[in-house]
């Protein structure tokens, strides 16, 4: 009953959003938008010291584990999670108003 109508609804809104997410993506990639906001993404995390921190997690990592018994696979499955959680929320707020602004104009 209405259960179904519910998910429904909820699966149509998540196409949706991938499709919207697909079509913003394209037009970043054609305007070369998309090569800003990673050179941009990446001075950031440079600057506030995010790259030097994974750094030393990784190496932390492959101590622990010895570096002839952990595969690359297995080293970004480890420190993916921490990388996605350490970036700051300044980073994540200034890159979303990049984009905000760029489909505002276009």
């Amino acid at each position: 009953g209405m259960w179904a109508v519910g998910n429904s609804a909820q699966a149509e809104r998540k196409i949706k959003d991938a499709q919207v997410r697909a079509t913003i993506n394209q037009k970043l990639v054609e305007t070369g938008e998309k090569e800003k906001l990673k050179d941009l993404l990446r001075t950031r995390l440079v600057e506030c010291g995010w790259r030097e921190d994974l750094k030393a997690h990784c190496k932390e990592v492959i101590k622990s584990k010895g570096l002839n018994h952990i595969t690359v696979e297995e080293l970004v499955k480890e420190i993916t999670p921490r990388g996605r959680a350490t970036v700051p929320d300044t980073v994540k707020a200034e890159l979303l108003n990049r984009i905000r602004s760029f489909l505002e104009e276009s």
